[in-house]
């Protein structure tokens, strides 16, 4: 274990979250703004691109430029302030992830537009530059939702899954016309050529991720609505060999209008859960041994209607993320929700769900009382610890309204630990890696993934919420390998495990 960054005294846990508007404290409005080719995406990355432990995001703008905000909060507890970064003019962009792509130790993007996909390069400064063409990564011409990565064995550059919405070159479009997803292999130092992933059901959210436990990720696939008409569900593909797993190999095909994905151990029994969101019901599937089950509707989590005003219409849920917002060791949820245009079929005035899970398990909503049940069409969102007090703070992109920003003031939350990963390249942040934290009160398990939610997603600290607990220990699967020593590690700091 290595360097202790901070540490703070932490206080008897609290009954209700609260946050703080700080949109203010953003150097320029930023909206996801365009035509029907952006009523979908808008996501956020998040990451620390200068190497300041101040996490920093990029949002998408659609036909807007993307734009980089640079954390400048001046330290735990301060209110949040961010400067506006250098990211070249680029519009287009529906979604962004950040991963180390060269394996030199900084962060890169990559970046999915409607047209031509980019990785582009970073330098460790908060300075990006296009390193497509470097790395012989084919950007193609499609309209591209959704995102994930692993690093296979043996190879320098990691596997990149695209996917892909409609075909806007079919004359059939936009229905009956969900375009091919698109697999990327390195081939050395550079990527091969794309492998067309096919059917493509209009696919919105992707994630790579070693669900059965078995040391083989496979790559999830959630898919819109337009699938209907082509009979779709719901897709699971094995990597090696590269099928698409079907009903007699134990893939359960569901079928519903699929927009973001979320991964988590939420019952602590060490397998991995998952959340997809929908129009209407938000499902959550609990992962046994590998076979998944859908949560009974007492869970709380369904979050199919807005929970305030006089709208009874189906909610439109899109990125939902699972984290401990009060650390008190259980895990959280939120769900950015918005309509995607104006669809009179579901809710217009939409809020966002904060649902915090209590110690029966069960998930009760709190965005109101939180204060960030706003009703803008959101998209794309994030929670990370933006100014470095051990609470998780949230960032929100909206479609045509300007991005929101809130800082986590909840008091009396309880202790916390913040854990980086390292290892030597290519897979410098242990992409694939499982992580245990372990106190007196349970055992909590977490998977090093790139991909999923909506439109983007994090590369920083994973966050453990302990609750009382001053202290815990950790241990590390690394990517290939066994389970390593448990370590002691105290309570309320953020450390760096290097392999």
């Amino acid at each position: 274990m290595r360097a202790l960054v901070l540490c703070l005294a932490a206080t008897p846990l609290a009954a209700e979250p609260v946050f703080v508007d700080r949109s203010a404290a953003l150097p320029v409005q930023h909206v996801y703004g365009g035509g029907w080719e952006h009523f979908v995406g808008g996501g956020v990355a998040i990451l620390d691109c200068n190497g300041d432990a101040r996490p920093d995001f990029v949002a998408a703008g659609g036909e807007n430029p993307a734009r980089l905000f640079v954390n400048a909060t001046p330290g735990a507890g301060d209110a949040l302030r961010f400067t506006e970064g250098g990211l070249a003019p680029m519009t287009g962009v529906t979604g962004l992830w950040p991963l180390d792509v060269d394996g030199d130790g900084n962060l890169d993007l990559a970046v999915l537009r409607v047209g031509a996909n980019h990785l582009l390069k970073g330098d460790g400064a908060c300075g990006f530059a296009d390193a497509s063409a470097e790395w012989g990564f084919d950007g193609g011409a499609a309209w591209s939702t959704a995102f994930s990565a692993t690093w296979e064995p043996g190879q320098r550059l990691p596997t990149l899954a695209i996917g892909n919405y409609v075909d806007r070159a079919n004359p059939d479009g936009p229905f009956r016309a969900c375009d091919a997803n698109a697999l990327l292999r390195p081939e050395g130092a550079r990527y091969g050529p794309p492998i067309r992933l096919e059917p493509g059901f209009c696919a919105l959210s992707m994630l790579i991720s070693d669900w059965q436990r078995t040391g083989a990720p496979e790559l999830r696939i959630s898919n819109d609505r337009h699938y209907y008409v082509r009979g779709g569900y719901e897709q699971m593909w094995q990597l090696s060999p590269l099928h698409e797993r079907g009903e007699a190999e134990g893939w359960r095909q569901v079928s519903l209008w699929g927009m973001g994905i979320a991964s988590a151990d939420i019952d602590t029994d060490g397998w991995p859960d998952v959340m997809l969101t929908s129009m209407g019901d938000q499902l959550v599937q609990f992962n046994r041994e590998g076979v998944l089950k859908d949560a009974p509707y007492a869970l709380g989590t369904y979050a199919q209607r807005p929970f305030i005003g006089d709208d009874g219409r189906p909610s439109t849920g899109w990125h939902a993320e699972f984290a401990d917002v009060d650390n008190d060791g259980r895990t959280d949820l939120f769900i950015a929700k918005g309509n995607v245009d104006q669809m009179m079929s579901n809710a217009i005035h939409d809020p966002n769900n904060l649902l915090m899970q209590g110690a029966d398990g069960i998930f009760t909503e709190t965005a109101e009382a939180a204060g960030i049940a706003t009703t803008a069409r959101s998209r794309g969102a994030g929670l990370a610890d933006f100014d470095g007090d051990g609470r998780l703070d949230l960032v929100v992109v909206n479609r045509r309204a300007p991005l929101e920003l809130w800082q986590n003031a909840t008091p009396g939350t309880g202790h916390w630990l913040g854990i980086s990963l390292r290892m030597e390249g290519p897979n410098t942040r242990a992409v694939g890696a499982w992580l245990q934290v372990r106190t007196d009160a349970g055992v909590q398990t977490r998977e090093v993934t790139v991909g999923g939610g909506h439109g983007g997603g994090q590369s920083g600290p994973l966050h453990f919420g302990l609750g009382e607990a001053r202290d815990a220990e950790v241990r590390v699967k690394w990517p290939g390998g066994d389970w390593g020593p448990w370590q002691r590690c105290a309570a309320d700091v953020r450390v760096t495990l290097a392999r």
